[in-house]
């Protein structure tokens, strides 16, 4: 199991990279979702299955979606559209479907050699979760929440085009 969590945790930190170093952000996106679905296998070897269920679920998922539609709102025109389909050629899918097969192959091995329970460290219980966001780190919850809410009105507030104010006729 120290391997498994060693490749994935290699790949996370792989993919994190080439999040930041993407010029494209449509690209960036594709390691994003590779990085996120890494620590979800990072956290399901350490014993943790409702948070790498939770965090390809809340994270891989939900916060995705809402970065696509960011992008999607940031959209400029038809000439961007054409640049976003040569940038979306099958080749930049290449580095971000190798490293989520050998995500995929980590995850049948550790489901095959374990016969899907885990080993190593105790499992987390929902209720322990629970009761530790909604006690000492509810203050951190809502503040992450808060500055994900401030960022997407950041970004739309950046990319809204200034339309000039209509002038109103007397009669």
């Amino acid at each position: 199991m120290n391997a498994t969590f060693y490749i994935a945790a290699a790949v996370a930190v792989f993919s994190t990279g080439m999040v930041v170093t993407r010029a494209n952000a449509v690209h960036s996106l594709l390691y994003l979702v590779v990085s996120m679905l890494s620590l979800a296998l990072v956290f399901f070897v350490l014993g943790a299955p409702l948070i790498a269920a939770l965090e390809v679920v809340v994270y891989a998922g939900a916060i995705m979606v809402l970065f696509v539609f960011v992008v999607m709102m940031l959209n400029l025109g038809g000439r961007i559209a054409a640049q976003e389909r040569v940038w979306l050629s099958p080749r930049a899918w290449r580095g971000p479907a190798a490293l989520s097969a050998i995500l995929f192959a980590e995850l049948l091995y550790v489901l095959g050699a374990s016969g899907g329970a885990l080993t190593g460290a105790e499992p987390v219980q929902p209720k322990e979760i629970g009761r530790a966001l909604f006690g000492p780190y509810m203050l951190a919850v809502e503040l992450a929440s808060m500055l994900l809410l401030a960022g997407l009105v950041g970004a739309f507030a950046l990319a809204r085009r200034d339309v000039p104010p209509r002038k109103e006729r007397n009669p």
